[in-house]
């Protein structure tokens, strides 16, 4: 079974400082030696690098184009799942629900996934099922 990977879980795995980074990497590997496959979204490999490259700097960011996100299978986002996530933004009227998670949401749907390796819990609102150890 595939996993979708978010930008909680991405950050967490790459800053150490982070309070879920033990929890990250240790996810990280289980998923790895589990050889499930990871799938993210061209969104959330957006919303991440503006992430890394702001917070933690370009030895990161590298770390996270070359060895991270060539681990997981991106979905690309295009403009009919972009539409529909803005509208879900827009009709769920929360300010802390951003675009990414609602295009997260429908891709993870469309590609019939229920598990997300996150540390947010708006994708257990959603009624995903949400792994982290």
């Amino acid at each position: 079974m595939s996993t979708f990977v978010d930008t909680s879980a991405f950050v967490a795995l790459l800053n150490a400082d982070d309070s879920f980074h033990e929890a990250a990497v240790a996810t990280w590997e289980r998923l790895a030696d589990a050889e499930e496959p990871l799938v993210t979204s061209s969104y959330v490999v957006v919303e991440t690098n503006a992430l890394v490259q702001r917070r933690l700097g370009m030895d990161a960011l590298r770390a996270f184009s070359d060895d991270v996100v060539r681990a997981v299978q991106v979905a690309w986002v295009g403009r009919e799942v972009h539409e529909a996530a803005t509208s879900a933004q827009m009709l769920a009227g929360r300010r802390h629900l951003s675009l990414v998670d609602c295009a997260s949401f429908l891709v993870m749907r469309h590609l019939g996934l229920t598990e997300v390796f996150a540390f947010d819990d708006h994708f257990r609102d959603q009624g995903f099922r949400v792994i982290r150890r």
